[in-house]
């Protein structure tokens, strides 16, 4: 398994976690490959003695990554989003462990509708890869990390030989609604009183 220095943004993790939510409840092949990811790696096997290193060639520095700062504005509008149209707060603040499975079930096929709904309605989602989950593709060099993460046995440099496992998602557009000024966005689901 590769290790990176970089770790997706919250704005990138949030898609990857709906994504890996619903897929692993609707995919057992999927749900089995998550599960894997909790299992302790293995242990490290010892090397064979390494063969002399070439002199390293000097590489030029590379030009310093700009921080964009996110206004957390925009994930709780979704977040309240998600809650009108899926009661997914509701869902995800509700201690499942006194339900039986059949009720579970049902809450999450009402949440799914829902999140679906609103993933329809603000977004237009499509695949990072047109290629079927399974085939086999070539990356060449200079293919765009952040499009494909090379997930296994990662030692040399492209071109790269592997399976597609999973299409990858972008959003291709967004239409979150408009804020007026007075909103106040940390309210994600106001508290109800019936008279």
């Amino acid at each position: 398994m590769s290790t990176s220095s970089s770790h997706p943004s919250f704005w990138r993790r949030v898609p990857l976690a709906f994504g890996a939510f619903f897929s692993t409840l609707s995919d057992a092949a999927y749900a089995a490959r998550v599960e894997k990811l909790s299992l302790p790696e293995a242990a490290p096997v010892a090397p064979v003695a390494p063969a002399p290193a070439p002199a390293p060639v000097p590489t030029p520095a590379a030009a310093p990554v700009i921080l964009k700062e996110a206004t957390p504005d925009a994930a709780l509008q979704l977040l309240a989003l998600l809650q009108r149209e899926a009661r997914l707060i509701d869902f995800t603040q509700e201690n499942l462990g006194s339900h039986a499975d059949a009720d579970i079930g049902a809450a999450a096929r009402v949440v799914h509708e829902g999140c679906a709904k609103v993933m329809r309605e603000y977004f237009t989602i499509d695949a990072v890869r047109q290629e079927a989950e399974g085939s086999r593709i070539v990356l060449q060099e200079g293919f765009d990390s952040a499009q494909v993460r090379l997930t296994g046995n990662v030692v040399g440099s492209a071109p790269f030989t592997g399976t597609l496992s999973h299409r990858g998602w972008r959003a291709s557009s967004v239409r979150l609604p408009k804020l007026s000024e007075q909103h106040d966005a940390a309210i994600l689901a106001p508290a109800e009183v019936e008279l």
